[in-house]
C-alpha cells in the first residue's frame, strides 16, 4: 500500500468552479483550504476498514458543515486515495449512499 503525506492533498481553486460560475463563486473557491479538508476527510475514512458512507464522516467531523465534507469524496477518488466499493448503504435520510474505502495510508 502506498503512503502519502499532507503535500499530496489540496486542489487548485480553478477545479472547484465552472468558468460560467459568477465571480463570487470563484472568490469563494480561492478561500477554501482544500489541503486541510481533504486530509481531514481522508483520515476519517481511513478509520473504517470495511468502508464508510458520507453520514459516517459527517458524524465524525460534526464540527464541519456537510457541504465542506462531501465534495472531498470525488476529489479523493480522482486522486486515487479512496475508491467507491460499489456497495451502497442506507443513510439517515433513507436514501442510499456509496461506500468508500481508503486505498492508501498516511
Amino acid at each position: 500500500m502506498k503512503t502519502y503525506d499532507l503535500f499530496d492533498f489540496g486542489t487548485d481553486p480553478k477545479e472547484l468552479v465552472r468558468t460560467t460560475d459568477p465571480d463570487t463563486s470563484h472568490e469563494a473557491a480561492a478561500t477554501v483550504d482544500t489541503t486541510r479538508l481533504e486530509a481531514l476527510v481522508y483520515k476519517a475514512i481511513c478509520k473504517y476498514k470495511d468502508g464508510c458512507i458520507a453520514d459516517d464522516i459527517e458524524r465524525d467531523l460534526a464540527y464541519l458543515r456537510s457541504n465542506t465534507i462531501t465534495p472531498r469524496f470525488a476529489t479523493l477518488i480522482r486522486k486515487g486515495f479512496i475508491v467507491d466499493t460499489g456497495e451502497r448503504r442506507i443513510a439517515a435520510s433513507g436514501r442510499s449512499q456509496r461506500v468508500v474505502k481508503a486505498l492508501v495510508t498516511l
